[in-house]
């Protein structure tokens, strides 16, 4: 069974070798690997000219909309393998992650596969915001960050495909310059194919490296989710909803304040709680519990204030 490796990228010339090497050496020996540059003003492009010039299985494209659901399109369309697998630059893989790719296909029959979104090792702050990323009060219930869960789920990270799918699914919506692998997931689960999470299938993602980059990530995160929910409305899920439900409460605090300041800050008092109390469970140093704590309040902040322009402008648009 071919596969056919793809992997969008914009400046990543301190990366690109580390990924170039593991696909090259990782097994299946017979597999094609599609590079899809957005543009890139570092060397990414020379170095994978150079690599070019030593294997014959290697190909660059251009993307000249650099978005990243166009990057993949692009690579789907030209894909010669029975599966497509998806890689990541910012993310470190396993020796066998192909081979355990290829294992989960033949094991569970499913039409979709991938494994959960590990935490690579990252400076404090990546740390902090890694463990926030990776449990219930962080980022709900979605599976694929929980490294033990295994079975079939909505959407995988990153993800790898058969490709013969793409032929009733479609391919991903280049409206969203973020959320196209969620909304593609549950687009394809609606038509009716499989979605498999296995714990084998093993990748270390390395996380924003400051709160900041954190807080513009997870706002456009939400910013696009009304689109995903409005194509797919099986896929609402209460952890959607409940950050943007604590920014209007902050948003309407001082007019509760004004009618009953006794009652007004009780929610305030139960989140921030609520918030220390998953942070310290970590059991790391008072100052990594802070970050962790800082961790969760922007991922809820951003999210919830991303879905709330993301719903406005979707709204507005209706009109």
């Amino acid at each position: 069974m071919k596969i056919t490796v793809v992997c969008p990228v914009y400046n990543e010339a301190k990366h690109i070798r580390a990924v170039l090497d593991f696909c090259i050496k990782a097994n299946p020996v017979d597999k094609e690997l599609i590079f899809i540059d957005g543009d890139s003003s570092d060397q990414t492009c020379e170095i994978i000219n150079e690599y070019i010039g030593q294997h014959n299985n290697i190909r660059l494209l251009h993307n000249e909309k650099r978005i990243v659901p166009y990057a993949l399109n692009k690579a789907i369309k030209q894909a010669q393998g029975d599966i497509i697998v998806r890689l990541d630059a910012h993310t470190d893989y396993s020796t066998d992650y192909f081979e355990k790719v290829v294992e989960t296909f033949a094991v569970t029959k499913a039409d979709i596969v991938g494994g959960p979104m590990r935490i690579a090792k990252g400076n404090a702050v990546q740390d902090a915001i890694g463990y926030a990323t990776s449990n219930f009060f962080g980022v709900g219930n979605s599976s694929f960050h929980f490294e033990d869960f295994e079975g079939f789920t909505d959407s995988v990270y990153l993800g790898a495909w058969r490709t013969s799918i793409f032929q009733k699914t479609g391919l991903f919506d280049e409206l969203l310059k973020r959320n196209q692998d969620d909304e593609f997931h549950y687009r394809a689960k609606s038509l009716g194919f499989t979605i498999y999470q296995s714990p084998a299938i093993k990748s270390f993602y390395y996380p924003r490296n400051t709160f900041g980059k954190l807080f513009k990530q997870y706002f456009q995160y939400g910013l696009y989710k009304p689109i995903v929910l409005k194509k797919i409305s099986s896929a609402i899920s209460l952890r959607h909803l409940v950050p943007s439900l604590f920014v209007l409460y902050l948003i309407a605090l001082p007019l509760f304040a004004a009618v009953n300041i006794t009652y007004a800050f009780i929610p305030m008092y139960l989140y921030a709680g609520a918030n220390l109390f998953f942070a310290a469970i970590s059991k790391k140093n008072p100052l990594q519990v802070l970050r962790i704590s800082f961790a969760y309040l922007t991922i809820h902040i951003s999210y919830g204030s991303g879905f709330l322009l993301g719903l406005e402008k979707m709204l507005a648009a209706k009109r």
